[in-house]
């Protein structure tokens, strides 16, 4: 038979086309960008963001397709063919408890409803994930708009809808395990070939016609709209995060016994004892004449953690009780870099904990991005 129930006229036995090249692609592209996603969220590096990002973005574009091919694919691609009821999902449940449950040539209840979870945790995942990227990464379309503390909120529940969807992903496998030894058909592979045995006693939907040529003006429009929009609001200046260049005096004096520290990491608290104390500068005398003291302990109360809404701001707001002026000391700090032994510091690649722009490449403007760590690595690890 065709897609659309009819008898095919191939050499394929009682075989029929089920699932249409739409859905196969639409599936397996997805699965693919899924386990990226998975894996890079997870067990990545966190300088693996960028393929993080690819993959989340390609799972809404999906997401966008499925939606309009349910309503223009071919007669089980369309929703209407297995959207059911919940009573129906119930009687369905209580068919296969009692070994009566009838075969469904597209998506049985169940499967249906697991279809539809899916789809609404993934764009749940899509959802908290560009607003996450926005306020704590400070990238992407609502960079411009979107604050830390919402950003960190959506990380939160990001988190949490991941866990969910690895959960569903599971019950979706064993699901389809069932359902391959129940029926006695390989559901994988038909979700391969597209094609299902035919069976005289199974459920088939109202054929209808796929319309490829609507579906593909379709996501053209839609792309047109959406690309250009994303383009223009990531373009658009970050919430909170330093634009200017480093004071060149700041990081003359700063830059001559450590790496340049922009002033965000610290609050002006910090800051303002720190330049009233350069003459014991942790052991040593680096006084400064003062018309330049008065300078750059402007310029660093005028750019403290206080004035900007970055992730490292937020996160070095508080300073260590005992020791507030050794930014290393910071709890935050310390959690972030604990996983890091103590040699790894003395490396001489890295050249000790307040090198920042040695692991950091971006650690001159404040920003410290994912994608700009650069972990050193020498002989002395």
């Amino acid at each position: 038979m065709t897609a659309n129930g009819k008898r095919d006229s191939g050499n394929n036995g009682g075989d029929i086309r089920v699932w249409d090249g739409g859905v196969r692609l639409f599936h397996w592209l997805l699965v693919a960008c899924v386990a990226v996603t998975i894996y890079t969220g997870f067990f990545g590096r966190r300088n693996q963001i960028d393929f993080h990002v690819i993959a989340g973005t390609s799972i809404a574009a999906l997401i966008a397709f499925r939606l309009i091919w349910g309503g223009l694919g071919s007669t089980y691609a369309r929703f209407s063919s297995f959207v059911c009821s919940p009573l129906a999902t119930l009687r369905h449940a209580r068919d296969l408890a009692t070994g009566r449950a009838h075969h469904c040539l597209g998506h049985n209840p169940l499967g249906a409803w697991m279809i539809l979870a899916l789809l609404l945790v993934l764009a749940a995942i899509c959802i908290t994930g560009v607003i996450a990227l926005g306020g704590v990464v400070k990238e992407g379309p609502f960079a411009s708009f979107t604050s830390f503390a919402i950003g960190r909120d959506a990380r939160f529940y990001h988190y949490y809808v991941a866990i969910a969807l690895a959960v569903l992903i599971a019950l979706h496998i064993l699901g389809a395990l069932f359902e391959s030894i129940r029926t006695r058909e390989n559901l994988a592979r038909a979700m391969v070939t597209g094609r299902k045995r035919a069976r005289p006693d199974a459920e088939q939907a109202a054929p209808r016609t796929s319309h490829p040529v609507a579906a593909f003006i379709t996501v053209a429009v839609l792309a047109a709209v959406a690309v250009p929009g994303v383009i223009y609001f990531s373009s658009k200046p970050a919430l909170g995060v330093p634009t200017a260049a480093i004071d060149p005096v700041w990081a003359k004096e700063c830059g001559s016994c450590h790496s340049i520290h922009h002033p965000a990491v610290a609050p002006a608290a910090t800051w303002k004892a720190i330049m009233a104390g350069l003459k014991d500068h942790f052991g040593e005398n680096a006084a400064l004449d003062a018309a330049t003291t008065e300078k750059l302990t402007a310029y660093a109360l005028a750019n403290s953690s206080e004035k900007w809404d970055t992730r490292v701001a937020n996160l070095m707001r508080m300073p260590a009780k005992d020791k507030p002026l050794r930014i290393t000391e910071n709890e935050r700090w310390k959690r972030i870099h604990g996983k890091l032994p103590e040699r790894f510091f003395k490396a001489k690649a890295v050249g000790g904990k307040l090198n920042c722009t040695n692991c950091h490449r971006d650690a001159e403007t404040g920003i410290f991005t994912p994608r700009a760590i650069d972990i050193k690595h020498d002989e002395q690890h």
